[in-house]
């Protein structure tokens, strides 16, 4: 049957072809377009909680003979309230009483699937919709032995209307109980996870209730902005690049949540704003890690110290806010959605009459709160990215505290022995610093030294200064006892000429050390007679 026979198809392809080109949209007009071309209505939004309302009903009372069905729990676009007109998904995610645990789900979820398939093949006629099931799909793990499925995939057409949703059922174990899902688990929930060692996200149904709520609570302008991303990402991606790895658009979800987070937080906000702050992160994807502390965090040892293994592991890192074991987007094809990020800011939509449309200013790593606190017990709280330099953290001491940052010692309480001290060129990741941290300041007073001078003439003179001292305060009194103005001096230690703006501590001199004073020519030639 050729494609604009299957029912319903011609009416849908027309639709299709209504959508104006988003790239052509003025980015003042991005408002309209969403409304017009991807907000579903209130007919189709009925339509599909009475199709899924049915097929959730069958599951739980009608499919399975001997095992008890705890709860059926509807995620997936449908359940987020994200779902694009002409184009919904909903997951299915049943609960049952035969796995007692991960490790029964992982083994015994095919034989499951097949049940299921079975019964529903058989039921067709009772679910009062017409039903496409897709054939099973072959998954191979890393050692290529052969994987069970993890979901049932069919698509669901009501007689009445011409509108098809794709739905995915997932048979899971109900790890998290009766633990309400706007409440934190208990850890000993994501400890059994690390535990069972499956593969990235291989358990991440367990967690739909918490998924789906973390979207859900998003403001209506929020979720918008969430259409507008997928219908680009199912437009310009999954069109183009058929064929290759490229990263599920739960992760661009993620993404533009983040980019709300941490640049707006307002209900409502410049719809093209939004937009362009999510394609900047994109071309930005090298230096992506984002992650949320919603439901599991960093208290609990086990958990803590797994989820800094997973934030170390080479970017960009989007951690599921749920399931902590998936890390979304991994080993997928980022290089071609930066590019086409890139289209995208160069084009009308991204645009206004003064040109481009200046981002949200959100970093690329989710930042933290440190608490900078001096021995007199004063805190200085930053936000910085884990991946911020102890030196930079130094800087913004001495612009704030006005403490030189030769004087600076940092330290952390409770790192390993030996790495108390903060040292200049690491990162807080390198000491697994990801969580809200204090960090302790120590001041070294400025010695006072006698430093030895050698003079072009062979003569040595001996000052007596502070080590916070500039080099450029140094020729300062050097001017004052030899007269040789300061402009015209050549300072040199261990053959290594002084730079003005650098304190003497920066070259590590110390008590009774000398240095050479040579002579600069007028014209700027360097004369070197000692």
């Amino acid at each position: 049957m050729a494609w604009n026979q299957v029912p319903g198809m011609p009416e849908l392809q027309a639709q299709l072809t209504e959508i104006p080109e988003l790239y052509q949209t003025p980015a003042n007009k991005l408002d309209a377009w969403i409304e017009r071309f991807l907000q579903p209505n209130e007919t189709f939004n009925s339509q599909v909680l009475e199709a899924i309302d049915r097929i959730a009903t069958f599951l739980k009372e009608n499919c399975f003979k001997t095992t008890q069905v705890h709860k059926v729990v509807k995620g997936g676009s449908s359940g987020k309230g994200t779902a694009l007109k002409n184009g919904s998904d909903a997951d299915l995610v049943v609960f049952l009483s035969a796995f007692q645990c991960l490790q029964d789900q992982y083994k015994e979820r095919g034989s499951v699937i097949a049940e299921i398939r079975e019964m529903l093949n058989k039921c067709r006629k009772s679910i009062a919709y017409e039903l496409v099931i897709d054939e099973p799909r072959v998954n191979l793990d890393p050692k290529g032995q052969l994987r069970q499925p993890r979901s049932l995939s069919f698509s669901i057409r009501s007689r009445k209307v011409n509108e098809a949703i794709d739905v995915d059922v997932l048979p899971a174990f109900d790890i998290l109980g009766h633990v309400t899902t706007d409440a934190k688990p208990d850890p000993m929930v994501y400890i059994s996870l690390i535990e069972a060692c499956a593969g990235p996200g291989d358990f991440t149904p367990c967690f739909t209730e918490l998924q789906r709520n973390f979207v859900k609570r998003c403001p209506p302008k929020l979720k918008s902005l969430i259409r507008l991303v997928k219908q680009w990402y199912k437009t310009y991606l999954k069109t183009k690049y058929k064929g290759h790895s490229l990263p599920h658009k739960y992760a661009l979800e993620l993404l533009t949540i983040y980019a709300w987070e941490q640049g707006s937080r307002a209900e409502d906000f410049p719809t093209e704003q939004g937009f362009c702050t999510i394609m900047n992160l994109l071309c930005q994807y090298q230096e992506l890690c984002i992650y949320w502390t919603t439901y599991y965090d960093f208290e609990n040892p086990i958990v803590g110290n797994y989820v800094r293994e997973q934030l170390r592991k080479p970017r960009p890192v989007i951690l599921d806010p749920a399931d902590p074991t998936f890390a979304v987007g991994q080993e997928t094809r980022w290089d071609l959605v930066a590019a086409e990020a890139a289209v995208c800011l160069r084009s009308a939509c991204s645009k206004n009459g003064l040109g481009p449309i200046q981002p949200w200013n959100v970093p690329p790593q989710t930042p933290i709160q440190i608490s900078v606190r001096n021995i007199s017990g004063s805190l200085l709280t930053m936000s910085v990215s884990p991946w911020v330099t102890v030196s930079q953290i130094k800087e913004e001491i001495q612009r704030k505290w006005s403490i030189s940052i030769y004087d600076q010692r940092l330290c952390i309480q409770g790192l390993e022995p030996g790495r108390g001290l903060l040292q200049d060129g690491c990162t807080l990741a390198d000491y697994n610093v990801f969580s809200n941290t204090t960090v302790n300041l120590l001041t070294t007073a400025s010695q006072e030294i006698n430093l030895f001078v050698r003079n072009t003439d062979g003569r040595t003179y001996t000052f007596q200064i502070q080590t916070h001292i500039t080099v450029g305060d140094l020729k300062k009194k050097i001017q004052e006892r030899l007269n040789v103005p300061a402009p015209q001096q050549r300072l040199t230690y261990s053959d290594r000429e002084l730079e003005d703006h650098n304190p003497l501590k920066y070259y590590n001199i110390k008590n009774e050390s000398t240095i050479f004073l040579l002579l600069r020519l007028r014209g700027g030639g360097k004369c070197d007679m000692v």
